[in-house]
């Protein structure tokens, strides 16, 4: 997998996460699923993306 692939899947599985947590035990979880949509926004905006460099560093292939 590219690692473009791997922050889609991290974020929406963070997303999820979130929202059953949110469901199950606290509502203030929501703010969690916030945060990560307002990180992937901004690293749609600016091109910079925080996960990204942890998966470069963790040797997580840019290109197939």
């Amino acid at each position: 997998m590219t690692i473009e692939r791997y922050i889609r899947l991290i974020a929406g599985g963070l997303i999820l996460i979130s929202l059953a947590l949110a469901h199950w035990v606290n509502i203030n979880w929501l703010w969690f699923t916030a945060f990560v949509g307002a990180n992937l926004f901004q690293s749609a905006i600016t091109r910079w993306c925080l996960m990204e460099g942890i998966l470069i560093k963790l040797g997580v292939a840019k290109k197939p």
